[in-house]
């Protein structure tokens, strides 16, 4: 069920939200579960009790772990702690990696001249990767004493499978939110600011990210033949702006969504084509994955503490698992082994201050551009044609689909769109909206007045897609 889409937005979203509302507060957590459960239930069918196998087996390890943490009982807490990781990766690798394994097992068999062996193909369970990494840090928070393990199944059960944050993140770390969980109150102003941060989503993902997705889908799509190097340059652009808006709208709407039910999520995105070097920019893309990745493998593994080669180890070690969080896919494998090398490099050359600002900037934004072109290539074959077609200054007539694409919308769009790459570094729409200054307040009404009911008149047109992070 899509945020954007009319079965969200015009009929489970308001029920769920005058369900939860009507509920005396002491229950409203079951009427939270309830809804999170139907949410997923409506996409995931049957694979919710997938969900619910990862949801039972984390909270009985958060009680053994919480046990040995609080009792000195260390071989309790190790126990709980290597049962819980090595569960969740079992989990997750079995759903996310066996069709990866034994597809690569039967092309090598090939080449030696066995026969494949009989296999079906099992199915990607919705938000595996974000829920599985979510129980964990639930595990992991007990065991460093940063948070106690909830007593009660179906409050960890709202923890796991809260629908404003199940499928596509922002991972929200336990001790963040264990205080809520156990007891929380909406204000009126949450309310408001929840509803302006989910419209200001809404609109970023219909408007934007769909508009110019056509763009970047059509370029993609173009036979090698037909690609030239102005094509080429515009399909990359128009995806790297795509995912973005895509994915950061979607951290918008959950983030407005837990704020509307009285939960604080942390923030996802900060103006990450702003970064001046690739790590600045891994500071502010998908800051809840790279925390994630810093504080429960980076530091333990050593982080920065045992010397240059043991930290560029660990930067590698991170990135390549970065890559294979994403997706069973050696494209995915190489984009996180391309920016685990680009962060040893910046180290290694001590690039950072070697030029002045606008030019570190212009160099971030073109090499995390490389990378997304293979992030978003179907195959090593598509990604070296588009890199082909971007250095070859190959000149001609547009492809028709292309051409197609390029309607006065999608372009007017792809423009404004693209004044990211040039707003300065300061500047945040987020924090604007939520100054409360006459300013603010002028640009959420037009938000509220204007942009949410275009996006919504385009998504009762139909023109609205699934977000991108859905396939992770």
């Amino acid at each position: 069920m899509v945020f954007s889409s009319i079965e969200f937005l015009f009929f489970f979203l308001p029920a769920a939200i005058a369900a939860y509302f009507l509920t005396p507060r002491p229950a409203r957590n079951y009427t939270l579960l309830a809804a999170s459960l139907l949410f997923y239930t409506w996409g995931g069918g049957g694979l919710v009790f997938i969900l619910l196998a990862s949801i039972g087996l984390n909270y009985f390890f958060g009680l053994l772990v919480d046990r040995g943490a609080h009792r000195d009982r260390r071989s309790l807490l190790v126990t709980g702690v290597i049962l819980s990781v090595l569960s969740n990766l079992a989990i997750l690798g079995w759903f996310k990696y066996a069709n990866f394994a034994v597809d690569q097992l039967n092309g090598f068999g090939g080449l030696v001249g066995l026969e494949p062996r009989p296999w079906t193909e099992i199915i990607l369970p919705i938000g595996i990767s974000f829920y599985t990494f979510q129980s964990m840090s639930y595990v992991l928070d007990i065991a460093r004493k940063e948070a106690r393990a909830l007593r009660n199944p179906l409050d960890f059960a709202v923890y796991v499978a809260m629908f404003p944050q199940l499928v596509a993140g922002p991972i929200v770390r336990y001790h963040l939110v264990a205080e809520a969980l156990r007891q929380r109150i909406t204000r009126w102003d949450d309310f408001v600011e929840g509803a302006q941060r989910f419209g200001l989503g809404l609109f970023k993902k219909v408007v934007i990210a769909d508009s110019v997705g056509q763009i970047a889908q059509a370029v993609f799509d173009t036979p090698a033949h037909d690609l030239t190097t102005p094509a080429a340059w515009l399909g990359v652009v128009a995806y790297t702006l795509q995912i973005y808006f895509d994915f950061s709208a979607y951290s918008d709407m959950a983030i407005g969504l837990g704020r509307i039910f009285g939960f604080r999520f942390p923030e996802n995105f900060d103006r990450p084509y702003s970064a001046l070097t690739v790590t600045d920019f891994w500071r502010r893309w998908h800051m809840t994955l790279t925390n994630w990745f810093r504080d429960y493998v980076y530091i333990p593994l050593g982080g920065n503490r045992a010397g240059a080669g043991r930290t560029y180890l660990n930067l590698w070690i991170v990135f390549l698992l970065t890559g294979l969080w994403h997706g069973a896919a050696w494209t995915f494998l190489i984009w996180g082994v391309y920016h685990g090398a680009l962060l040893v490099l910046e180290r290694l050359l001590g690039w950072r201050d070697v030029a002045p600002s606008p030019w570190r900037r212009a160099l971030t934004l073109f090499l995390v551009m490389m990378g997304w072109v293979i992030f978003r290539a179907d195959g090593f074959d598509q990604a070296l044609v588009m890199y082909r077609a971007l250095f070859a200054f190959e000149f001609g007539a547009t492809a028709f689909a292309v051409s197609d694409a390029l309607t006065t919308k999608n372009v007017l769009i792809l423009a404004l769109a693209a004044l990211v790459f040039f707003l300065p570094r300061n500047f945040n729409a987020r924090r604007l909206l939520e100054s409360r200054t006459r300013w603010a307040d002028a640009c959420a009404g037009a938000l509220m007045l204007g942009g949410v009911p275009l996006a919504l008149l385009w998504v009762i047109t139909g023109a609205f897609s699934a977000f991108i992070y859905f396939q992770f």
